[in-house]
């Protein structure tokens, strides 16, 4: 087993300058793609439907990533999806059960802030389902993935990564800041206790869950300008090679747009 976490750079850098010329680049060029897929530009065209799932650890930057990815796009073309503890009657089905009504159609794009992936981090970490059921549920979230994908889905994963010290330092400092401190739980407390069993869990998850057409982008996010800047620019990689693969002609970017 790879272990692609070891290899993450986290010293990775950019200043607020380079990052926010940037973000604006590739916050016109989604626009643009979000556009031309919901045949908005081209009305006799459709794109995939877009899902953009983020994961991470707390406080890695998740929810400034998000915004900074759909703050260019009108609020009625993406919907964002918080994901907490499952509910009673979530636990009464199958774990993939709740997630499918916020899948996104032909044409239509939709952000999970967590996702599906809960049942191999905090479900293992927590000790609710064993091995053999982590398996199962592994293989089974590459198949849900990979019918998507055959259905007309594009999938973009992210796993948003900062280390030990640098959790501890935002934890302190949300709990420092009234206008913060409702971000932080004892849950992520709780978590944080256990970070050397998040990491077994994610390695696992990563290897086995990274395939063809779903595949896991790493985030060095210790420095927040750096994380935003490469999950956009990703993001419109993956789009536009997605677009392409399915034999649609991509608009070209404007001047000054990230070209992806």
């Amino acid at each position: 087993m790879t272990n692609r976490i070891d290899q993450i750079d986290l010293t990775k850098s950019l200043n607020r300058d380079e990052s926010d010329r940037r973000l604006a680049a590739a916050q016109h060029r989604l626009t643009q793609l979000r556009l031309f897929s919901a045949g908005l530009l081209e009305p006799h065209v459709v794109g995939p439907g877009l899902l953009v799932v983020f994961e991470g650890f707390d406080a890695a930057g998740k929810g400034g990533a998000i915004r900074r990815l759909t703050m260019s796009i009108d609020p009625r073309h993406v919907r964002v999806v918080p994901v907490s503890a499952p509910t009673p009657e979530e636990l009464r089905h199958h774990f993939l059960w709740r997630f499918e009504g916020d899948v996104p159609g032909r044409g239509e794009m939709t952000v999970y802030d967590r996702s599906w992936y809960g049942r191999l981090l905090v479900e293992r970490v927590d000790g609710l389902i064993g091995r053999d059921v982590v398996e199962r549920s592994a293989r089974e979230i590459v198949e849900f993935e990979r019918m998507l994908v055959n259905d007309g889905v594009t999938i973009v994963k992210f796993w948003l990564h900062i280390s030990d010290k640098e959790q501890l330092a935002r934890f302190n400092d949300r709990a420092s800041n009234p206008l913060k401190r409702w971000k932080l739980t004892n849950d992520d407390w709780h978590n944080r206790e256990q970070r050397a069993q998040y990491l077994k869990a994610l390695t696992y998850m990563v290897d086995a869950t990274d395939h063809e057409h779903a595949h896991w982008d790493l985030v060095a996010a210790e420095n927040k300008h750096y994380a935003r800047t490469f999950v956009l620019e990703t993001l419109v990689d993956r789009w536009v090679r997605d677009l392409k693969r399915r034999g649609l002609a991509v608009p070209a970017a404007r001047d000054g747009d990230y070209l992806g």
